[in-house]
């Protein structure tokens, strides 16, 4: 079964002031996977993906960094309209073309607008998803899907096997607000979890209400119980 990961963005101020104690601490927590958001080198940890910025002019920085490299966001106003979301997915879908020459699978991560935002009735990034080339795959942040407005467990359904990554993190759901250790917050984190059971998870607090490692600790033992892992 595999490990589940974190996101680094989660203790961005803490890698910045001592990487070496934070990756530390957090392999203490029982973590083994990571997601990076840089360059910060991570040694000891399993890299199934990271965030990089594949539709700028330095992602051959990022070759070497994982298997999967995710575009972690693109403008809000570029989902509004259907010509948006095709420039979008021809970024995208070039992108790809450049991953596959490299030997390098490429993805794309959502916040809240590309699910509040809908387009022919339908939620933009469902839209995208259809526009995508079958080799880019989609890591599902679940709960800016929340804020979004969409019902995540039907979502993840709809889009099925090009979710390949879960960002899962827990909260009350409102905009502006701190999030929560996985399972103490307002998301049905199991129902979610069923409904896309391939898809590796990595968990990230954007920011947290609570003592970020404890917060940490407690999402890692909450998911374990959850899936039985």
């Amino acid at each position: 079964m595999r490990s589940y990961a974190v996101q680094l963005y989660t203790l961005r101020d803490h890698l910045a002031a001592d990487p070496a104690a934070t990756l530390s601490r957090l392999a203490s927590l029982g973590y083994e996977a990571v997601e990076p958001f840089d360059l910060t080198p991570v040694d000891g940890f399993e890299v199934p993906s990271a965030h990089a910025p594949l539709l700028g002019p330095n992602r051959d920085d990022y070759l070497k960094v994982a298997g999967t490299l995710i575009v972690p966001m693109v403008r809000p106003e570029e989902f509004t309209t259907q010509e948006g979301i095709g420039r979008t997915a021809d970024a995208l879908n070039a992108a790809s073309a450049w991953g596959a020459e490299h030997g390098v699978t490429v993805g794309y991560h959502n916040h809240h607008w590309e699910l509040a935002s809908r387009v022919g009735g339908r939620h933009a990034l469902e839209v995208l998803a259809d526009l995508l080339d079958p080799a880019v795959v989609l890591e599902v942040d679940v709960y800016w899907a929340a804020v979004g407005g969409a019902d995540v467990p039907s979502l993840l359904g709809r889009l099925g096997e090009r979710v390949q990554f879960l960002h899962v993190k827990d909260g009350p759901a409102t905009l502006g607000e701190p999030m929560t250790a996985v399972g103490s917050g307002t998301l049905p984190i199991p129902d979610i979890l069923a409904a896309a059971p391939r898809a590796r998870r990595v968990v990230e607090l954007d920011s947290c209400a609570t003592d970020i490692f404890d917060a940490l600790a407690d999402s890692l033992a909450y998911l374990r119980s959850v899936e039985g892992r």
